[in-house]
């Protein structure tokens, strides 16, 4: 028996998964709060061997990990920037993380589409206003025969890109050389240049992971090619536009709109976040992979890592280092 505990289940959804049974006969505490305050988190899991992660939503840094003694283990899935994998291998603890390779997220790839939806239509704007009385405050757009920009041709960006086909969209990619490649061979057309991209689109949609060679990739030159009637769509990471550009793109009139699911720092709680006060922006609170289909997918994976790491067996081992002072 390990003792494991699970940070930010907002809403106590996992102990309601069936891959939750995979921890039985573990002892197993769950979060539902956010903190990121270090003495709080540490004084929380002194006495967790195995720590389980909702993607970013909390930040693991050596301050925090240095006051974990028992910590052996940390499980979760996908990419690892907010992780300090140099630490955890200093300290013996093995991180374990799914790539998933070939398994998109449909979850966040039908939010992408809903958003794109919503944000050409003015959906949640004519809902704000006929509550208050008012029929109908403006004329949205059709997505019909527009181009539909996919910037990062992955698991994510082949399943919008098949959206906008469907749509009648015409749609264009840009991307790494070998994801352009594969985009052209599977019969989408791919921009000549990163500028004619941002200029030749109606709507771009980014779907990129977040690494040090796409940290933000989006400059404020880019957003000021498009054209005053597009919408720029992320559901993928903040940190792929650089700082500010987003909101003061939008202020400047290019793109027209945007349609956002994250932020630059997470949770936003503060009620007077730009973005959340320009009536050109539709915005949700990361909830891309937030679905019960979703999370059952994630956490499988997840929970095998520990079953794994229990039976002497790692799996998905992104710092094989920490194997030679693993803690016993």
């Amino acid at each position: 028996m390990m003792k494991i505990s699970i940070l930010d289940d907002y809403f106590h959804t996992l102990r309601t998964l069936p891959c939750f049974r995979k921890l039985d006969g573990h002892d197993v505490i769950v979060w539902k709060d956010h903190v990121q305050d270090v003495g709080t988190l540490a004084e929380r899991l002194r006495d967790a061997e195995v720590l389980v992660l909702f993607r970013e939503r909390t930040q693991i840094r050596a301050p925090l990990l240095e006051r974990l003694p028992m910590l052996k283990l940390i499980s979760q899935r996908s990419v690892y920037p907010h992780i300090d994998i140099d630490a955890c291998t200093r300290l013996g603890v093995i991180v374990s993380s799914s790539q998933h390779p070939g398994t998109p997220s449909y979850g966040a790839a039908e939010l992408t589409w809903g958003l794109v939806l919503a944000a050409m239509r003015q959906i949640p704007q004519q809902m704000a206003a006929l509550k208050t009385g008012k029929w109908q405050i403006g004329v949205g757009n059709s997505l019909h025969d527009k181009t539909l920009g996919i910037y990062g041709y992955g698991r994510i960006g082949r399943v919008i890109a098949g959206y906008g086909r469907a749509f009648g969209m015409k749609v264009l990619v840009w991307a790494r050389p070998a994801t352009l490649a594969a985009a052209r061979a599977e019969g989408y057309t791919t921009a000549p240049s990163k500028e004619a991209f941002f200029a030749d689109c109606d709507i771009i949609s980014l779907h990129m992971r977040l690494v040090e060679a796409t940290r933000h990739i989006v400059t404020a030159a880019d957003l000021a090619r498009m054209k005053p009637t597009a919408l720029l769509v992320n559901t993928s990471r903040a940190p792929l536009i650089e700082p500010g550009a987003l909101v003061d793109a939008l202020r400047q009139g290019r793109p027209g709109m945007a349609a956002v699911d994250v932020y630059e720092e997470e949770p936003v709680l503060d009620t007077y976040h730009p973005l959340l006060n320009m009536d050109n922006v539709v915005c949700t609170p990361h909830i891309g992979y937030v679905s019960r289909d979703e999370y059952e997918t994630q956490f499988a994976d997840i929970f095998d890592q520990i079953t794994a790491f229990a039976s002497g067996a790692p799996i998905n081992v992104v710092n094989p280092d920490a194997l030679k002072g693993r803690k016993i």
